[in-house]
């Protein structure tokens, strides 16, 4: 196989990597499907400002709440981020890169007058809805 791309080692790793989703991940479904039962209504991956190339997983608007359910390798998740053994020279500056704009994300919302909620691909979606519900003010759970 010509290799093309050099961020893929070979071809099992390319599909895999492509099969990657930006957005309804099974987290994120789940989270979302937990809070439309509860009654919520929200946008989905949607710019909470305007102008900020910057999309939130979740976003209600009114109460200016901006929800992130990060990837644990694309965001370099303490627990279970890893470090890359091939073409790391490719992949660390990438995911570095990833954790520094979740970082100025965060930062530049807050200072726009937003709450910003990240949790982890790998947390219980119903200790995110908890967790949500209880930021949007809402304790009929």
């Amino acid at each position: 196989m010509k290799r093309a791309e050099s961020w893929a080692s070979d071809a099992g790793t390319r599909r895999s990597m492509l099969g990657n989703k930006r957005r309804d991940t099974s987290i994120e479904l789940a989270v979302r499907r937990r809070l439309h039962a509860l009654g919520f209504r929200y946008r989905v991956d949607y710019p909470p400002v305007k102008g900020l190339r910057r999309r939130a997983d979740v976003v209600f608007t009114r109460r200016r709440i901006a929800v992130f359910i990060d990837g644990c390798f694309w965001h370099r998740c303490p627990d279970h981020g890893t470090h890359p053994k091939r073409n790391a020279d490719y992949w660390e500056p990438k995911l570095d890169a990833n954790a520094a704009r979740d970082a100025e994300t965060t930062a530049l919302l807050e200072a726009a007058g937003w709450t910003v909620l990240r949790f982890w691909a790998h947390e219980d979606p119903d200790d995110v809805v908890e967790r949500i519900a209880a930021a949007v003010g809402f304790d009929r759970l």
